[in-house]
């Protein structure tokens, strides 16, 4: 008998945005396009170049706050509240999504460069809220993002996680580089119906890199294969 490469799991953690829920939602979209607005009134420049210079900022420093923070001294709270006053109403609930998670043996947590309230309110919509031990959002790890080594040690410590014994979803290659560093099981989630991330082109992944274990185009469905072949 194969055993499988997730047995010896006991923490699954996940990213919050375009993992937990489908990328076509479109839901990060609107918070991107509230990060741009953010990023023009406060600099006055044009749309074009304010949305240039957002990215800018998320290329070079994790997130487009923390290069806000870093360059324009900015308090983080009002930009936190801006970008996430969303509807959030497009997502549907997911019970497919909830009765997986609900069986995964050990315990689940949400880990996000986001805000705990949009975590919640996104777990919320999906009904699966109840299924996670901690939600840990940007605030909780001192507005330093992922990919950041502190951060993940941060919330490994918090919840007293053990990295060899934990698996890590997530939708961007590059926040799976430290997990897999340090011993965890790693997963990148790409869009419905696809095997690459179609974003800017440094972000661009089709799953080879050696920090990435698996790919999945649906999360849910490779939840129960997982579950499938923990009872096997």
């Amino acid at each position: 008998m194969t055993l499988s490469p997730f047995a010896r799991v006991e923490s699954w953690i996940f990213d919050l945005d375009n993992t937990l829920y489908p990328h076509h939602s479109n839901l990060f979209e609107q918070i991107d396009q509230r990060m741009s607005e953010f990023v023009q009134k406060l600099t006055g420049k044009p749309a074009d170049e304010a949305r240039e210079l957002q990215l800018s900022y998320y290329k070079e420093y994790g997130t487009t706050l923390r290069g806000l923070m870093l360059e324009h001294d900015i308090e983080p709270d009002e930009f936190l509240e801006y970008v996430h006053d969303i509807d959030h109403s497009v997502l549907e609930p997911n019970p497919y999504l909830s009765d997986a998670i609900n069986q995964l043996p050990g315990k689940c947590y949400i880990l996000t460069n986001g805000t705990r309230k949009h975590a919640e309110a996104v777990a919320n919509r999906l009904g699966i809220t109840h299924h996670f031990e901690d939600i840990f959002g940007i605030v909780e790890a001192g507005l330093i993002p992922k990919p950041a080594e502190q951060t993940y040690k941060r919330f490994l410590d918090k919840n007293s996680i053990r990295a060899s014994n934990a698996a890590m979803f997530e939708d961007l290659s590059r926040n799976l580089v430290i997990p897999n560093t340090m011993g965890m099981r790693t997963v990148l989630v790409v869009p419905d119906g696809t095997r690459e991330v179609f974003r800017e082109d440094w972000e661009l992944s089709n799953g080879a890199e050696p920090h990435v274990d698996f790919v999945t185009d649906h999360l849910d469905g490779f939840l129960h294969n997982i579950l499938g072949e923990l009872k096997d």
